[in-house]
């Protein structure tokens, strides 16, 4: 019977480790991804050096030296297996994922979604990397991919020009690029808590795990205005093509027309106004950036706004006129590699297969995909070490079903994707109904992952499967 945790067979993992001493494996990236994979390997008995450029240099999305640091929002999104990131994280379970664990340890009150302190869960991350014994990190910038040995490149979106540089060696000029959006942060003291109030949509997860502020029309109409006509960082517009969908910033989405926040992240639906009994006309929701509940996030605000304008057209928000930010929203171009034409299945580079590619830099995009793919490329990197048959994942699987699409030749333009279902192949049979379909996805899924992984001998836990 299969049970909801896997791990290592570390006995096994005990009997080779002295053999794999010496085929120390360099992860270039401590991020998500990078940390993941370090993690991975180093339980698996299999030695790694992990290089962080921090604090050497920090990137214009880091605030802080730790590793596996969140730079955007703090939430993993939701646990419910019926949705594909749901599914993801069931999956990750699966695969015995040391960050998905860490943030569980870490959470903070977020409804139906997983959200972590994000100082707390990047402290828990580095600790965990620095005290391993198989792990020694190396503070400094990577310029370079080391001539021999096996590789994971987990630089992230804004790797530097030098390390760039060092892989269009192996790539050639395959680049793309795109650009992401940060949200603002605001001091929970400051907020007028005579307006803002505290539930969830449909009373989902504890009923209260997000602040509201709440706009009747007339204040959506003075928002929607003052956002629309606010002065950006970047004078040149972006072209949409350049934004990667997910991650547009509010400014671009409410040019679309005059409805689309309201339809979108200021949504009123599930919530009733305590002052007046009834639904608002939009919503700004706050989502808890630690457990102290002293930070809040403006849920969907990713923005490309001057700060002095976030400052302005922010506070015209009702219950955050008088809101202290304390970080505000920021805008930085991220690279990703041409995928389809340059992985395979298991992200190592068709034309140098010791050397392989995990999280943003390989385009996958959001925080559980990163960790995922962290995990599966050091898996398979353990694999080829070890003598083992690659792990190579179903795409009726949701993690599977990502790898696919990122490593599919026949991929006609490729674009950063989060884990959906629109990738996973159809039902064999039709299920009426959106939730039931998307709840078959997820069981499906579930399944054919299990199958793939519970006799491969790094997550076998004997002819159970894996424990």
């Amino acid at each position: 019977m299969l049970a909801p945790r896997a791990r290592y067979n570390r006995t096994m993992m005990r009997q080779r480790s002295s053999t794999t001493e010496n085929q120390r494996v360099t992860v270039i990236g401590a991020g998500l991804a990078g940390t993941e994979a370090a993690l991975t390997l180093a339980d698996a008995g299999i030695a790694v050096t992990l290089c962080e450029m921090r604090p050497e240099r920090r990137g214009p999305a880091h605030h802080t030296d730790d590793f596996a640091e969140l730079v955007c929002s703090n939430s993993f999104k939701g646990t419910d297996p019926s949705t594909a990131t749901g599914e993801l994280k069931r999956e990750l379970d699966a695969l015995g994922s040391r960050l998905l664990g860490i943030a569980r340890e870490t959470a903070v009150p977020a409804g139906a979604a997983l959200a972590v302190d994000r100082s707390e869960f990047s402290k828990h991350a580095t600790e965990a990397a620095q005290s391993h014994k198989l792990i020694t990190v190396i503070r400094g910038e990577a310029t370079d991919i080391p001539d021999e040995g096996r590789v994971i490149i987990a630089s992230g979106p804004l790797t530097s020009d030098a390390l760039s540089a060092s892989l269009s060696h192996y790539i050639g000029e395959s680049r793309l690029a795109f650009f992401d959006a940060a949200a603002p942060i605001v001091d929970a003291d400051s907020l007028d808590r005579s307006v803002v109030f505290a539930a969830s949509r449909y009373d989902k997860g504890e009923g209260a795990d997000y602040l509201n502020c709440p706009l009747d029309q007339q204040e959506y109409a003075a928002f929607l205005e003052a956002l629309l006509g606010a002065q950006r960082v970047t004078q040149k517009a972006f072209e949409r093509g350049e934004l990667f969908q997910a991650c547009q910033p509010i400014e671009e989405v409410a040019r679309t027309g005059p409805d689309a926040i309201r339809f979108g992240p200021l949504k009123p639906v599930g919530l009733t106004d305590p002052r007046t009994g009834e639904r608002p006309y939009a919503v700004i929701q706050l989502r808890a950036e630690n457990r102290e509940l002293t930070a809040y996030n403006l849920v969907g605000f990713q923005t490309n706004l001057t700060f002095g304008e976030q400052k302005r057209v922010f506070s015209l928000i009702p219950g955050l006129g008088a809101a202290e930010f304390l970080r505000f929203g920021v805008m930085h171009r991220n690279t990703f590699v041409d995928a389809p034409r340059l992985l395979t299945g298991t992200f190592a580079l068709r034309t140098e297969p010791r050397i392989r590619i995990a999280g943003q830099l390989a385009g996958t995009e959001g925080y559980l995909e990163a960790i995922a793919t962290g995990r599966l490329t050091a898996l398979n990197t353990a694999s080829e070490l070890l003598g083992y048959e690659p792990l190579l994942l179903p795409r009726e699987s949701a993690l599977g079903a990502l790898i696919a699409y990122a490593s599919d030749s026949e991929t006609k333009s490729y674009q950063p994707m989060h884990v959906n279902w629109g990738l996973v192949p159809p039902l064999e049979q039709r299920v009426k109904g959106k939730r039931d379909r998307y709840a078959a996805y997820g069981e499906r899924a579930y399944a054919a992952l299990c199958a793939a992984v519970m006799h491969h001998p790094l997550l076998s836990g004997g002819d159970d499967g894996p424990v």
